[in-house]
């Protein structure tokens, strides 16, 4: 057994650490493992291995020491590993790693008995699920592999080979290479548009100096007066060159298109650029998007779900609701009837005079309850509520829970600290649970202070909800007590807190930002020596009462520099303030449509979220009643004082 040849192979080195400290209770042990996994030390994990049998998390172990060595594993081994394990998530992520291995090595027999017992699978598991019908000469797998062709990502090993298969019989021509390579570069994967570029036939090879060049220096590329432009290489390197720097600056963009570029190109590949350069106009919220998305022309079906998106959020920008509609009709069903765009489809109905229209539109969504729903049930006329406590579990639904063994091991991991691997635990208990189940779920969650996973799982049900656990509010008391001293409305701050960390006090983000608001270190230091505290650390930052401290005071003093804007202010907390104020308009701006403009999609879902989440705070708290119209407001338009704040947080080094 490959457990028994690692551990012999392990216990040479025992002697020579016998003085050495080493773990002894099982979670120490389990840590230490952990990091051995992290070293590549495998013969210490076979040691920690046989010290942890019979212990819940023991097979992590087992299944590192398995994954190190799948290559070359015995299938006895791995199927006895994945018996003993069925039903597990650490039985799942074996097998998918398992038939990743045998796609690989072309064990197509043992790849496709194990296939059907794997749950979900991913891109490289699909792809070596075709690849394995294709050996059995089953036509329709190479169909199916358009999807992972037209996809603006890597293309899986899996399915190089029926790609090229394609390729070969002439299926995927030269214009359907062009197209992959144009999404990728669009996507911004340089390297797997250049291994794409490999199919390319010698006339229309692509340059590996030029496309690095031009993805590095787009303005440099586009100035070099060396381009050949009648052939289609350079052609294409140039449209991306041209959409390189239309991210950043997409009126230069424009300028090199107009003045010196566009004559040059067909009439398709014109509608093309302008639907690039109008992107990035509507990202930077520019009056020229629309005029630009209109000279894309033809073109115009051939615009993605992102293009289609900004074509209607440029026309909120700029009122013009007509265009609102027209954008939402050019969008294929699924994306047009996302609760955003029946929204504002419904928005645009009702300010074009049509009533009945614009009140059938938020009846669809206005049930629900996230940013939308709320804000089309205002204007139905209902008034906020929050929904009835459908169910209470019993406390025996509850215990039933706790006696899972993949909650068990969440439970374990998350007392541990390893959260991503505790989250995965539950999140794959959960899988398939009806309401009451959800429910008891989340009550387990709550009572053993796993307010993520509380605050997440209460979020799933469909009928039979408790909003009490939804809005859990815990560490009311420090939260609360730092709001009332900053003069902060509490339920916008627990709706900000939701948003943030949902209420788990120890969190760090991988972008270093720590405790209950996620602060980040720079922020976090210039708020202390604001408020004078003479003793802070950085490992402070995760007590809570410093933590509520600090953000509360950060948070006060971006919403004083936003006009007492809660909207701005949630922006400038997750973006900057800077941006923030840089997103304004040069007229007033209604708080929504201000909040479905921002460029950033993870401030925008967060600004959002913040607001909503508001709204239920304040009900549970008992608060003064608010529509979310009312307190989404109206943005003022930026001017001179913008240019002066933003010199001052240079001048004073803030955040």
């Amino acid at each position: 057994m490959l457990r028994a040849l690692l551990f012999a192979l392990a216990l040479a080195p025992l002697a020579p650490q016998a003085g050495s400290l080493r773990p002894h209770t099982e979670g120490e042990i389990f840590l230490a493992a952990r990091a051995a996994v992290r070293a590549g030390d495998y013969d210490k994990v076979a040691r920690y291995d046989e010290q942890l049998q019979g212990d819940l998390l023991e097979p992590y172990l087992e299944s590192w020491l398995l994954r190190a060595h799948l290559d070359d594993a015995a299938a006895e081994d791995v199927r006895a590993f994945l018996v003993r394990e069925q039903g597990s998530v650490l039985a799942e992520q074996l097998r998918k790693d398992w038939l990743k291995v045998l796609g690989k090595t072309q064990q197509w027999d043992l790849f496709r008995s194990e296939h059907p017992l794997l749950v979900n699978d991913d891109n490289d598991t699909s792809c070596y699920a075709l690849q394995a019908r294709w050996q059995l000469k089953d036509e329709s797998s190479l169909a199916e592999v358009r999807a992972q062709w037209f996809a603006p990502r890597e293309l899986p090993e899996g399915c190089v080979p029926l790609a090229e298969a394609l390729i070969a019989r002439g299926e995927f021509t030269d214009r359907q290479v062009w197209q992959r390579i144009r999404l990728l570069l669009g996507a911004g994967a340089v390297s797997a548009a250049w291994r794409t570029a490999a199919y390319l036939p010698a006339s229309e090879a692509l340059d590996r100096g030029h496309l690095f060049a031009a993805a590095a220096g787009p303005k440099r590329y586009l100035d070099d007066k060396r381009k050949n432009l009648s052939l289609r290489p350079v052609r294409e390197l140039t449209m991306f060159a041209l959409q390189r720097l239309a991210r950043t600056d997409p009126l230069t963009a424009a300028d090199y298109w107009t003045r010196k570029l566009r004559a040059r190109f067909s009439t398709e590949d014109q509608g093309y650029v302008w639907g690039q350069l109008a992107l990035q106009a509507a990202r930077h919220n520019l009056p020229e998007a629309l005029i630009w998305y209109g000279r894309a022309g033809a073109a115009r079906a051939q615009l993605s779900e992102e293009q289609l998106a900004w074509r209607l959020r440029a026309a909120l920008r700029q009122g013009k609701w007509s265009e609102v509609l027209t954008s939402a009709q050019l969008m294929s069903p699924q994306q047009r009837n996302q609760p955003a765009w029946i929204y504002w489809q419904g928005r645009a109905e009702q300010a074009l005079g049509n009533a009945a229209e614009a009140r059938a539109l938020f009846a669809r969504i206005a049930d629900g309850h996230d940013f939308y729903a709320q804000l089309a049930a205002e204007e139905l006329g209902r008034a906020f509520s929050i929904p009835p406590k459908g169910y209470t579990p019993t406390a025996e639904e509850v215990a039933a829970i706790g006696r899972g063994p993949g909650f068990q091991r969440a439970l374990a991991l998350y007392q541990l600290d390893q959260r991503y691997d505790a989250t995965r635990e539950w999140i794959w208990s959960i899988r398939g649970m009806d309401d009451k189940q959800l429910l008891a779920a989340a009550e387990f969650a709550r009572q053993n202070e796993m307010f993520d996973r509380a605050i997440n799982t209460a979020d799933k049900t469909q009928v039979l909800h408790d909003f009490s656990v939804r809005y859990l509010a815990p560490y009311r008391q420090a939260l609360g007590e730092n709001a009332h001293a900053q003069q902060l409305e509490e339920a916008w701050v627990l709706g900000l807190v939701r948003q943030e960390s949902r209420f788990v006090s120890a969190i760090r983000s991988s972008a270093g930002a720590a405790g209950l608001m996620q602060l980040m270190p720079a922020t976090a230091k210039w708020v202390a020596r604001r408020m004078g505290m003479q003793s802070y650390s950085w490992a402070q930052v995760t007590d809570t009462g410093v933590n509520a401290a600090l953000g509360t005071y950060y948070l006060r003093h971006v919403l004083d520099e936003l006009d007492g804007n809660p909207v701005l202010a949630a922006a400038a907390y997750n973006a900057g303030p800077g941006r923030a104020r840089k997103w304004r308009d040069t007229h007033p701006l209604e708080g929504a449509i201000y909040a479905e403009t921002i460029p950033f999609d993870e401030t925008r879902d967060y600004v959002k979220k913040v607001m909503s989440n508001t709204m239920y705070y304040a009900a549970i708290l008992g608060g003064p009643v608010r529509s979310l119209k009312d307190r989404l407001g109206v943005i003022a338009p930026r001017g001179g004082t913008d240019r002066i704040m933003a010199q001052r947080e240079i001048e004073q080094g803030e955040p």
